[in-house]
């Protein structure tokens, strides 16, 4: 049951709200003095809300005491909603403490109507707050512990889909099936390749990266399972060993797998299969065991209805699928890797404007995690201050039929910045972070963020 405190000098009121709020199934405290009340608060953590009258001594109408009880319960509970009963006398310093946070004032007498729905929204806002925090703690929680229990190579995430991911990885590094990482370019496909290594029994064995789609398709299958002198024009008189052979009791990492040649399709299929290969130009099978993860941006079932990949050679490596989501659709990741990459640069890191984490918040990303990381170090090179503004990220312009459709949510930290640096201006801390004037008020009130 939701518990409001009540700080009144007059019993007369007391009697009044607690009578009120009991008729909506609202349980009460009470005390005639902020000392009082403030001790209420300590011993009970489960207040949801708090009423306070704005003076406590006789013939005073200043509002000074109820300023300063305010601003008590601000240190024991900052997050705490507080509603003033406030006279006329008192209105400039109402007005005052709301742009402080107070979450509203009400005139004496107030209207019974008015109060109670105003007491029944603040409590519905302030449970969601709490699931919220709840949850934010719980992924804080699950993060470090992925952490503490895993090596992860040093990622920075934020994003629940990123946590999901990472604790799929993680689990099944300690197999050796196969692995197929999907993701557009930039994502960060072969770091999360890296983490699968780096928590496999197989972390202390050979560990091959090899770009399928960067080898000439006439040397492709000579890089990956070698050749005999001669095989091929330019081969030489030396045997070559091919990366299958120098991954023996290790990983081998194929990026860009659907680019993949038919024959070396084949070829693949069968160490997949057996461990067997043959180099170019021999008939000696050789056997290895290699645990193979490979990573695309293709779309290998169209590829496999165009003809192009096989069916089968997809079904060996696909047997457990990791997804990456593109950057756009985690922008909880954004700032927190843009920080990094400043971070990362020479001399004392740089620190993002309001105005400059708007901009990369509602950005696109087409080259995700890369182009990220590209854009920050040409910031922090170009920049010569110590404050990164929008105009040195130089962002592409994009058009709206450009732009994926995901929802841009601002943190509280990124709100409560644009709102200062607007010096509380609606309508330009609006369109700094490219929303309307009604979709920020409705965020501000979310947090309980003054306005």
């Amino acid at each position: 049951m939701d518990k409001v405190l009540i700080i009144d000098d007059n019993p007369g009121i007391i009697s009044a709200l607690e009578l009120l709020l009991s008729l909506h199934q609202i349980e009460t405290l009470s005390a005639i003095t902020p000392q009082a009340g403030l001790q209420l608060l300590r011993e009970h953590g489960d207040i949801s809300l708090v009423i306070q009258d704005m003076n406590f001594t006789a013939d005073t109408t200043s509002g000074e005491e109820g300023r300063e009880l305010f601003y008590a319960i601000r240190e024991i509970s900052p997050d705490l909603p507080v509603i003033l009963l406030t006279a006329w006398t008192q209105l400039e310093m109402a007005v005052e403490l709301v742009k402080a946070g107070a979450a509203d004032y009400l005139g004496k007498p107030w209207d019974d109507n008015k109060l109670i729905s105003t007491v029944k929204n603040l409590l519905e806002l302030n449970e969601l707050q709490r699931q919220q925090r709840r949850a934010q703690q719980q992924s804080l929680q699950a993060r470090e512990q992925l952490r503490q229990n895993f090596d992860l190579q040093g990622i920075i995430y934020r994003s629940n889909s990123m946590q999901k991911l990472l604790e799929m990885a993680t689990q099944v590094a300690r197999s050796d099936v196969p692995l197929l990482i999907t993701g557009p370019n930039g994502a960060g496909k072969e770091k999360i390749a890296d983490i699968v290594q780096a928590n496999s029994p197989l972390r202390d064995g050979p560990y091959i990266k090899v770009n399928v789609g960067a080898l000439p398709e006439e040397l492709m299958e000579a890089e990956l399972f070698g050749a005999e002198p001669g095989a091929y024009t330019g081969a030489g008189n030396r045997a070559r060993q091919g990366r299958f052979e120098a991954a023996d009791g290790g990983t081998l990492f194929l990026d860009e797998i659907g680019e993949l040649s038919a024959s070396g399709q084949v070829k693949l299929l069968r160490v997949l299969q057996t461990g067997e290969f043959q180099r170019l130009g021999s008939s000696q099978t050789r056997k290895v065991k290699v645990r193979v993860i490979s990573a695309t941006n293709s779309d290998l079932p169209q590829q496999i209805a165009d003809g192009h990949f096989r069916q089968d050679l997809f079904y060996r490596l696909n047997v457990i699928e990791l997804k990456l989501p593109p950057l756009c659709e985690r922008p909880e990741d954004i700032l927190p890797l843009a920080r990094s990459f400043l971070d990362m640069g020479p001399g004392e890191p740089k620190q993002l404007s309001p105005q400059a984490q708007s901009a990369l918040m509602r950005y696109r990303w087409p080259g995700n995690v890369r182009e990220l990381q590209n854009t920050m170090q040409r910031a922090s090179v170009l920049c010569r201050s110590q404050i990164i503004d929008e105009d040195i990220l130089a962002l592409p312009v994009q058009h709206v039929t450009d732009r994926v459709d995901v929802s841009f949510e601002p943190s509280r930290e990124l709100l409560e910045q644009t709102l200062a640096s607007c010096d509380g201006v609606i309508a330009q801390a609006a369109r700094e972070l490219g929303m309307s004037r009604q979709a920020l008020y409705r965020r501000l009130d979310k947090y309980g963020i003054p306005y």
